[in-house]
């Protein structure tokens, strides 16, 4: 049984495809969620979160779990004490199960090593999100009918600081789906997958298009002279994708007209809030999956 997650290579194909399976049977109420009312979750969030905290929060809510978001801005952390040390008094007090998200991308590692009790990553730094890229999967999985063989996906924005990126270029190709890279050339990590600095020539050839937040608070130096130029020549617009019916992603938050113009977001192609929607019930069954005895 899966104790800790801290990226998807954590999980086998087969423990992937499962999870994706009992999410849709809890999305098409064809499974009654096990009742965990005897279970602890604590919420122990460094950055700033809407979509995530409050997808685990009414996941949780459906298992009967109790659910607690720890304030770190209240805590005795701003008056000295360690990480180490909040975590063994979180987890004194009877944890069943830990989700952090931090903004150093080995903080997932630090915890799950000291830490005794059920983990799960929600993003570290730029290294990994893996429930993010784990709902992702399980949306392109339902659109296409589970049929990702030869499909190619589009990752538009800035990868280099992404941790969605990050995960779904691990997880998608595990389930032959071909990642192309695109972005400016400073926005790019070194990889082996392919790139381009032309969103029409990935349009062009992709099946699916996932737009990233231009992470702003992640850069060392001024990277565009405004997030608008930058958005001339990468922004998801109506007139690159024209009539083909490709589904449009993003993780969220979503700058308007910047990563994705305001139409695109209203248009049916945009599957963005069937993401959030979807990441409910997978956080269901992954938590099931860790908590349930």
């Amino acid at each position: 049984m899966l104790t800790q997650l801290i990226h998807t290579k954590n999980l086998n194909d087969s423990e992937i495809l499962a999870l994706l399976e009992r999410a849709n049977a809890f999305l098409h109420q064809e499974a009654t969620p096990p009742n965990l009312t005897h279970k602890r979750i604590v919420a122990l969030f460094f950055e700033n979160s809407t979509r995530t905290i409050a997808s685990f929060q009414m996941a949780a809510s459906r298992l009967g779990a109790y659910f607690s978001v720890f304030n770190v801005q209240k805590s005795s952390a701003s008056k000295g004490e360690t990480l180490l040390d909040t975590l063994h008094n979180l987890e004194a007090m009877g944890l069943d199960l830990l989700i952090t998200r931090h903004h150093h991308s080995s903080s997932a590692i630090y915890f799950a090593k000291h830490l005794n009790c059920a983990f799960i990553n929600a993003g570290s730094g730029t290294l990994a999100h893996p429930t993010q890229a784990l709902l992702d999967l399980l949306t392109l999985y339902n659109h296409f009918k589970g049929a990702l063989e030869g499909k190619t996906i589009a990752i538009v924005g800035d990868i280099k600081n992404s941790r969605v990126a990050n995960s779904n270029m691990e997880l998608l190709p595990r389930f032959g789906m071909r990642v192309i890279l695109v972005a400016p050339p400073h926005f790019l990590p070194p990889t082996s997958l392919p790139t381009t600095h032309s969103l029409q020539e990935a349009l062009e050839v992709a099946d699916v298009v996932m737009g990233l937040r231009t992470q702003t608070e992640r850069h060392c130096l001024q990277t565009y002279g405004s997030l608008k130029d930058y958005a001339k020549d990468f922004c998801l617009r109506g007139a690159l994708l024209g009539k083909r019916q490709i589904p449009i992603l993003h993780p969220g938050p979503v700058h308007r007209n910047i990563d994705i113009e305001d139409a695109l977001l209203d248009d049916p192609r945009c599957q963005v809030l069937e993401q959030v929607k979807l990441g409910v019930f997978l956080r269901m069954a992954l938590m099931e999956s860790m908590l349930a005895s």
